[in-house]
């Protein structure tokens, strides 16, 4: 039976962050907070209303996921001391739309516990850990390339409609960049957020909102279990925890040469399940964007002090979820092309790693179909894209590339730094 991974004690890790604790890491982790709030909290409130959900459940709602995905994303960072950060299914929340306004808020609770129920036995009996450690490296990066793709084509687009902002901060973000022993000092990606941040505010960009400040309160909801709400909610969202949403973590964390702990990757969200449904909250699941822009050098130069953005977008999650309706309210202020260009910069060397690592050696064919499968972002029987730009990826490869299963299918891409492992010493 497998269980998580062996990591450090939190205690240790924590003391260790005191000491690591820098200015880049908190930086990044504010970006990637940024980018997992504005929008992503907008859509799962437009979701609880499009259900025909109260305040007060949207409200909970959020409560439940982003508190349980900082603590979880806190733990993780701690445990591993790596970039992995725990969140909730934003395909999942878009799905929810159409889906809830057919069944009653105790039925679809019902459907995420069946998905957590799923997750953590096909986990704990190690099968999820053997499909992922017999998937090429190579068709893995092609995924997350096509999967990230979007975030490079949304920068320089933002940057180019309006050069007098986003166009500023991408120079701005550059210029720091090339003054290496300036830019270790003070993260370009801060400078380039305190620049577009005080050039919205010099064009009127930022909106005005009345705040209301008061603590979120949980609604507790009590499951229904329905078969119909199993079929067409739980079926679907599994594919997205399982296939879709995980996968790109795991290898976006490959694409950065860690070594990522995959039982506990899926272990910690299957168990958030439960806890997000109490609430009214869906499924929990390792995130791949967030994950990415906390893994970049944009949150520091040394691998092994990169856990530290994680940590502290857990700890943003946090307060995040007890101020949720406040913290909805407030995240209208800025436009979303203000998000777009921060997430975009802090993925930038993420982007060079993963189509390196993707198209340099073996299984080219496999990892092309599925880079452009991926950027297609085409779902197909209601599952989405990442999970059949691995299955065509590998076909693909099967067909054409047979030789390159016969030694060692899984050879890491390329990179500058060796792996750092989680299990081990700093």
């Amino acid at each position: 039976m497998a269980v998580m991974e062996k990591g450090h004690s939190l205690g240790s890790s924590f003391l260790q962050l005191l000491k690591d604790t820098n200015p880049a890491g908190v930086g990044t982790g504010l970006v990637a907070t940024l980018f997992s709030t504005l929008g992503p909290g907008v859509i799962v409130m437009t979701s609880a209303k499009a259900g025909g959900l109260t305040d007060a459940q949207a409200v909970s709602w959020l409560l439940a996921i982003y508190s349980f995905g900082g603590l979880a994303t806190i733990f993780m960072s701690l445990r591993y001391r790596i970039p992995l950060v725990v969140a909730y299914s934003i395909p999942g929340a878009i799905l929810l739309a159409k889906l809830l306004p057919h069944f009653s808020l105790p039925e679809a609770v019902g459907a995420y516990i069946v998905v957590g129920v799923v997750t953590l036995i096909l986990t704990v009996t190690g099968l999820i850990k053997k499909v992922v450690d017999r998937i090429p490296v190579p068709i893995m990066l092609g995924m997350v390339g096509g999967v990230l793709f979007s975030f490079g084509i949304g920068l320089f687009k933002a940057s180019i409609q309006q050069p007098h902002i986003y166009g500023v901060m991408l120079i701005v973000f550059f210029a720091a960049m090339a003054f290496k022993k300036f830019a270790q000092k003070v993260p370009p990606i801060v400078i380039a957020m305190v620049v577009g941040a005080i050039l919205l505010m010099v064009y009127g960009q930022i909106k005005a909102t009345p705040l209301s400040f008061e603590l979120a309160r949980p609604e507790f909801v009590w499951p229904v279990f329905s078969l119909r709400a199993i079929i067409e909610i739980s079926v679907p969202l599994f594919f997205l925890v399982i296939g879709v949403q995980n996968i790109q973590a795991v290898g976006v964390l490959i694409a950065e040469n860690y070594e990522p702990p995959i039982n506990a990757m899926y272990l910690v969200p299957s168990i958030g399940a439960f806890f997000n449904a109490s609430m009214g909250g869906h499924c929990a699941v390792t995130a791949g964007p967030s994950t990415a822009i906390c893994s970049s050098p944009a949150a520091h130069e040394k691998h092994e002090l990169r856990y530290v953005a994680a940590f502290y977008e857990g700890v943003f999650w946090f307060c995040f979820a007890l101020l949720a309706k406040t913290a909805v309210e407030a995240v209208n202020m800025v436009p979303k092309e203000f998000v777009i260009v921060l997430a975009g910069i802090a993925m930038f060397d993420v982007f060079s790693t993963a189509f390196r690592g993707a198209f340099s050696g073996k299984f080219r064919y496999g990892a092309i179909v599925a880079f452009f499968i991926a950027v297609a972002n085409l779902p197909i029987l209601t599952v989405g894209a990442p999970l059949w730009a691995i299955i065509f990826g590998v076909a693909i490869s099967l067909a054409l590339e047979r030789d390159d299963f016969k030694k060692d299918n899984n050879t890491a891409p390329p990179a500058e730094t060796s792996t750092v492992a989680y299990a081990g010493g700093k």
